[in-house]
C-alpha cells in the first residue's frame, strides 16, 4: 500500500509536466518551419536585379508588369553602326570559350519597360507576339544561359522586329543603358521591318554600336559580309494558314504573281506578259470589292474573281517576288510555303541565310532589268529541275522559315558555326533535306591517312551500246581481288539491256541501272547500290587495264582517299599567246588531271557532284555530251586543294625497266608513285 500510494502521490503531479514540455517543443518546431516557409515565398516573388535573375520565360512576367525604367534627355546615345565590323574585330570570341559540346551560351535581358521622362514609351507596340515567340524559344533550347558570367552572346528584350513602331533616338539610349552593353560588343539584334518613308533604309535605322544584325531586308551595301545575319522577314499568315505539302510536278499556272503595291513600272510589265502568253500566267492584286482587314489580306484577285491567298500560291511552278517599298519580302516565306519556286526579282537582295544556304537549289534570281525575259528564262529550265526546286523550296520553308523559332534558332546556329567552325554544319547538313541519304557516307577529308581496311572498290561502268567491249570489261574488272560490286549504267532509253543469261558469270554482285536520259552525268549520281567508300569510274571501252593494274591503282587510292587515282593524263595551262586556256591531250611529262573513264575517287564526290555542282555546269556537260571529266577534276580540286594522281600500272613499270636494262648494266631505281 505504501508503495502503492507513493506512485499515486506523484503520477498525476508528473504527468501534467511531461505535457506542458511537449508542447513546448511542438509550437518552437512549428514556428521554425512557418518562419522558412515564408522567407522561402518571399525569396521567390522578392523582385530581383538585372545580374542576378535566375530565369528568363515571358509566362512568368507580363511586359505591363515588368519594371518602368525612365529615360533621361541626357542618356548616351550609341555610335550609328560601324560598317567595318567583323567578327575578328568587333565580336569578342574569348568569352565563348572553350566547351565539350561547342555550343554558345545565350543570355537574354529581363523584361523592362523604357519610356522617356515624361513617361512617354520608346515603342507603340510594346512587345510583339513574334518577338516574344522568338525569345520563348530560344530560352528554351540548348543555347541558353541564365548565368550571364557564361554567356557569350547577349539579346535584349528590346523589340525593335519593327522599325516603324519605335523611336529611333529613345531606343538607342535604352539599348546604351544595357549593364552588359560595352558599345554593342557580343549583342545581337533582330529586325525585320528596317527603315522608313520615304527612303527605305535596308538596315535597321537605330543606332547601335557594334551590336551583330540580324536583318530582314539587307542590300549588299548595308550587309556587313560574315558578321550580320539575313534573316526572312516572318509571315503572319503562316501561324494562322497551314498549306499541305504538295507533290512536285507541273501546276494550273507557269507563273504567278500576288504581290500588291509594287511598282506601277514593274506592274505594267507583268500585264504586258500576261498578254503575251495568256493563261500561263496569273496577275493577280488586291480585290477592290473586299472591306479593309484579315479578310482582305487572305484574298487576292483577277478581273473581279477573288482567289484564296497563299492557297492560291500552290496552283503555280514559279512565283514572283518583286521588290517593294522595303527589299526583304513577306510574299518569300508564302511562296516557300506553298512548294512554289519563287523568282526573285530585288537586285542587290541579300537573301535569308545566304551564308548557309544554296539558293540556286531552290530559286531563280534574275535582274530587274530582265524582267520582261522571265518567261523566256523560266521555260528554259528543264522539268526535273523545276520539281527539285519546289521539293527544296517546301524543304527551306519547313526547316528554317516556318516560325520564328526556326528563325531565331537558325540565326544562332550560324553564328555559332563561326565560333566553332571545327564543329560546323556542313553543306549537305543545311541544305540536304532528310530524303537525302548520306547517312552511310564520310567525307574523305576527314578520313586518316591511311584509311582502315575497306570491303573493296565498287566498279561504275557506263555504257551506251557497245555490249561486246563492255562485256570484256566486266570480264577483265571481275578478276581484281578488291572488286566488291559491279554496276552498270545503261544509258540507252531506246534499247533495252542483255538479257541476264548473255552476260559475263563473275563472283562479285553485278546491277544494271537503267537511266531515264541519256547524261553524262548519270556516271556520277549517288546510286544507293555503292555501298563502298572507294568508286571505280571506267568506260565501256577500256580493255588495255589488266586486274593487276586495277588493284595496284586501288592500292594507291587507299594512300590517298581524297583524291582522283587515274591513268590517262591530261594537261591543261595557259596560252599566253591565244590569251586562253589550253587543253592539251597528247602524252607528256606534265599532268593536271586524270580522266574519269578510268579512276578511282570516294564515293563522297558522287554527292558533291550530283547537288552542289553548279547547275549551269552540270547542264553544259550533258548538252554537249562532253568534259564530265574536267568538271569532276574541278570539283575535287576545288573541294580538297590538292591535285590528282596519276597511276603506272605493273605493266608500265615492267616495260620501263626492260628498257632501262637494255640501256644499262645497272638495275633500275624504283618506280614511285
Amino acid at each position: 500500500m505504501c508503495a502503492s500510494g507513493k506512485y499515486n502521490s506523484r503520477g498525476p503531479a508528473l504527468i501534467p509536466r511531461m505535457k506542458i514540455k511537449h508542447r513546448i517543443y511542438y509550437i518552437t518546431l512549428f514556428s521554425v518551419v512557418l518562419l522558412g516557409l515564408v522567407a522561402t515565398g518571399m525569396f521567390q516573388f522578392w523582385p530581383h536585379s538585372i545580374e542576378s535573375t535566375a530565369d528568363w520565360t515571358l509566362d512568368k512576367r507580363s511586359i505591363h508588369d515588368a519594371p518602368l525604367i525612365r529615360l533621361p534627355v541626357s542618356s548616351p546615345i550609341p555610335e550609328r553602326g560601324d560598317l567595318s565590323c567583323r567578327m575578328h574585330t568587333c565580336f569578342d570570341v574569348y568569352r565563348c570559350g572553350y566547351n565539350p559540346k561547342n555550343r554558345i551560351k545565350v543570355y537574354i535581358y529581363p523584361l523592362q519597360r523604357f519610356a522617356d521622362e515624361l513617361g512617354v514609351p520608346i515603342s507603340s507596340t510594346g512587345l510583339s507576339r513574334e518577338y516574344n515567340d522568338l525569345l520563348s524559344a530560344i530560352s528554351d533550347s540548348d543555347f541558353y544561359t541564365d548565368d550571364v558570367t557564361r554567356a557569350c552572346l547577349f539579346i535584349p528584350s528590346i523589340d525593335v522586329l519593327n522599325q516603324n513602331s519605335l523611336r529611333i533616338r529613345e531606343t538607342a539610349q535604352a539599348l546604351a543603358m544595357l549593364p552588359r552593353w560595352d558599345k554593342g560588343m557580343n549583342h545581337l539584334l533582330f529586325n525585320m521591318l528596317p527603315g522608313g518613308p520615304p527612303d527605305y533604309n535596308t538596315a535597321l535605322d537605330v543606332p547601335r554600336d557594334r551590336a551583330l544584325l540580324a536583318g530582314g531586308g539587307f542590300s549588299t551595301w548595308t550587309y556587313r559580309q560574315g558578321y550580320d545575319i539575313s534573316i526572312p522577314v516572318y509571315s503572319p499568315l503562316s501561324a494562322d494558314v497551314e498549306l499541305p505539302e504538295r507533290q512536285p510536278g507541273p501546276r494550273r499556272y507557269f507563273i504567278l504573281s500576288s504581290q500588291t503595291a509594287i511598282h506601277r513600272e514593274y506592274r505594267a510589265e507583268l500585264e504586258r506578259l500576261k498578254e503575251e502568253n495568256g493563261e500561263a500566267l496569273l496577275l493577280l492584286d488586291k480585290c477592290s470589292n473586299l472591306s479593309q482587314g484579315a479578310a482582305s489580306a487572305r484574298k487576292r484577285c483577277y478581273k473581279g474573281q477573288v482567289y484564296d491567298y497563299p492557297q492560291i500560291l500552290q496552283e503555280s511552278s514559279f512565283c514572283v517576288v518583286l521588290r517593294g517599298a522595303r527589299l526583304g519580302q513577306a510574299t518569300l516565306s508564302d511562296v516557300l510555303q506553298a512548294g512554289c519556286v519563287p523568282v526573285i526579282l530585288a537586285d542587290s537582295y541579300i537573301l535569308p541565310f545566304s551564308e548557309v544556304l544554296d539558293w540556286k537549289r531552290a530559286s531563280v534570281v534574275i535582274p530587274e532589268e530582265k524582267l520582261s525575259e522571265m518567261y523566256t528564262i523560266l521555260k528554259s529550265i528543264p522539268h526535273r529541275q523545276v520539281e527539285e526546286m519546289q521539293r527544296q523550296a517546301r524543304w527551306f520553308w519547313d526547316a528554317y522559315f516556318s516560325s520564328m523559332k526556326a528563325v531565331g534558332l537558325t540565326t544562332l546556329q550560324i553564328i555559332n558555326d563561326r565560333i566553332y567552325p571545327y564543329a560546323a554544319r556542313t553543306y549537305e547538313q543545311w541544305n540536304n533535306p532528310p530524303v537525302v541519304k548520306w547517312s552511310s557516307v564520310n567525307s574523305p577529308l576527314f578520313l586518316p591517312l591511311i584509311p582502315p581496311r575497306a570491303p573493296g572498290f565498287t566498279a561504275v561502268v557506263l555504257t551506251y551500246d557497245r555490249v561486246e567491249s563492255l562485256f570484256r570489261v566486266i570480264t577483265e574488272i571481275s578478276k581484281v581481288p578488291s572488286l566488291a560490286k559491279l554496276l552498270v549504267v545503261w544509258n540507252n532509253q531506246n534499247k533495252s539491256p542483255p538479257e541476264e543469261s548473255l552476260w559475263p558469270k563473275v563472283s562479285v554482285p553485278l546491277k544494271v541501272v537503267r537511266t531515264k536520259e541519256n547524261k553524262l552525268s548519270n556516271r556520277f549520281f549517288p546510286y544507293d547500290e555503292i555501298e563502298t567508300e572507294a568508286v571505280l569510274a571506267i568506260d565501256d571501252d577500256i580493255i588495255m587495264l589488266t586486274s593487276d593494274e586495277l588493284q595496284f591503282g586501288y592500292e594507291v587510292w587507299r594512300e590517298f582517299p581524297d583524291r582522283l587515282v587515274g591513268y590517262p593524263g591530261r594537261l591543261h595551262l595557259w596560252d599566253h599567246e591565244m590569251g586562253k586556256w589550253k587543253y592539251e591531250s597528247e602524252w607528256t611529262n606534265e599532268v593536271s588531271m586524270v580522266l574519269t573513264g578510268a579512276a578511282f575517287y570516294h564515293k563522297y564526290f558522287n554527292y558533291l557532284y550530283t547537288y552542289k555542282m553548279p547547275g549551269d555546269i552540270k547542264n553544259w556537260v550533258d548538252a554537249h555530251m562532253n568534259c564530265e571529266d574536267i568538271a569532276m577534276n574541278f570539283l575535287v580540286a576545288n573541294i580538297t586543294g590538292k591535285a590528282p594522281i596519276k597511276v603506272e600500272g605493273p605493266r608500265a613499270s615492267t616495260f620501263a625497266s626492260l628498257i632501262w636494262l637494255s640501256l644499262t648494266d645497272t638495275p633500275p631505281p624504283p618506280t614511285q608513285h
